[in-house]
């Protein structure tokens, strides 16, 4: 028998991706037509991009919907095809790892000292 409320478990799923697919969608084309425009060619190019603000909120924005939209693709898949709970539990914590840790070096790479 299934909990209660555990019915919508795949709605919340749904929005979740769609509305990082959204923000993927607005986000990321700005943010790249930004990096194309400038044309960075040298060090210090690449840290006049960064430089402002907004554009480092920007890329961890986008990596935090990247992220959170990777989680629950890969969520859904494990559970869908990985039957042995342990080894469905493992591969759970081991993406959670990657997409955490990744986040983390961009934030660390954006905002550490030029």
């Amino acid at each position: 028998m299934k909990a209660l409320g555990s019915a919508h478990s795949g709605t919340l799923a749904w929005l979740v991706q769609r509305g990082t697919a959204w923000i993927l969608a607005i986000v990321l084309p700005l943010l790249l037509l930004r990096v194309a425009l400038a044309v960075p060619v040298d060090h210090a190019g690449w840290q006049a991009l960064f430089a402002p603000v907004w554009v480092r909120l920007g890329w961890v924005f986008a990596a935090l919907a990247l992220a959170l939209h990777a989680w629950v693709g890969m969520r859904d898949i494990l559970m869908d095809y990985v039957r042995p709970l342990a080894v469905r539990l493992l591969l759970d914590v081991c993406v959670l790892a990657v997409l955490v840790a990744s986040v983390a070096g961009l934030i660390a790479a954006l905002w550490r000292p030029a």
